[in-house]
C-alpha cells in the first residue's frame, strides 16, 4: 500500500541506508524517501530495525529496482562512454595534427623575413596544439577506462543494502566456520602461524553480516 508520508534516509552501516519515519509502517509497504538534495524516491518497506525518539527506522529497497549493482552497471557505462568520446577527440587531434605533413616531412627551415615565415611558424604551432589535445584526450581516454573496468567488477557485488544479502552472507559465515573447524582438527594445513587467527576473524565478520543481514531482511 501506499503511504502518504515522506521519510528521510537514516545511515544504518556500511552501504545501507533505513528509512527514518514517523508513522509505523507495515511490510511492503511503498513510501517517499527524500535525499539531502531533495529529490525523492519510492521506496519498498521492509523489516523494522529499530526505534529512537518517536522515530520508526525501517530497512528499504527502492520501488523501481535501483541499487548498488544497478549503479555500478550505470557507471560502468557512463565511464565507457566517456572514454570512447575521449578517443575519439584524441584520434581527431592526431590526424588535425598531420597538415601540412608533406611539407613540414621535409625540414625545411624558416625562412626568417620571408612572407612564408609567419605562415610555416603558425602551421608549426597549430600541429603542436593538437598534438597536445590528442595526448591530453588519450591520458582521459585512459582514465576513463580504468574507471569502467573497475565499475564492471562490482556489478555483481552483493553487500547488506540487498535482501540477497541473506543467502549470501549465510554461506559466507557457514565456509568460513567449515575452514576454522577444518584447521583445528587437521583437515586444512595452517599455511603459517597466524591461519588460526584469521580464520577466526573471518568466522566473526561473516556471522556479524549474517545477523545483520536478518535483521535487515529477514
Amino acid at each position: 500500500m501506499k503511504t502518504k508520508e515522506t521519510a528521510t534516509y537514516a545511515k544504518y552501516c556500511p552501504n545501507v541506508w533505513l528509512a527514518k519515519c514517523e508513522e509505523e509502517h507495515q511490510k511492503d509497504d511503498i513510501i517517499e524517501v527524500e535525499n539531502k538534495y531533495g529529490n525523492l524516491n519510492e521506496s519498498i518497506i521492509h523489516n523494522l530495525v529499530f526505534q529512537k525518539d518517536g522515530f520508526y527506522y525501517y530497512s528499504i529497497t527502492r520501488a523501481d529496482g535501483y541499487n548498488l549493482q544497478e549503479r555500478a552497471k550505470r557507471k560502468a557505462e557512463q565511464y565507457s562512454d566517456w572514454a570512447d568520446s575521449a578517443q575519439k577527440k584524441s584520434d581527431m587531434f592526431w590526424e588535425a595534427s598531420n597538415e601540412g605533413k608533406e611539407f613540414l616531412v621535409l625540414a625545411e627551415p624558416i625562412k626568417i623575413g620571408h612572407h612564408s615565415e609567419k605562415r610555416h611558424r603558425t602551421l608549426i604551432e597549430r600541429n603542436h596544439k593538437r598534438m597536445e589535445n590528442a595526448m591530453e584526450n588519450l591520458d582521459k581516454a585512459d582514465k576513463h577506462a580504468y574507471k569502467a573496468k573497475q565499475w564492471e567488477k562490482r556489478i555483481g557485488d552483493i553487500n547488506l543494502s540487498m535482501p540477497e544479502s541473506v543467502e549470501y552472507f549465510k554461506e559466507k559465515y557457514e565456509k568460513a566456520k567449515e575452514y576454522h573447524e577444518g584447521l583445528k582438527s587437521g583437515k586444512y594445513p595452517k599455511e603459517h602461524a597466524y591461519s588460526m587467527a584469521y580464520a577466526k576473524k573471518e568466522v566473526n565478520e561473516m556471522k556479524k553480516n549474517y545477523d545483520t543481514s536478518l535483521i535487515l531482511w529477514g
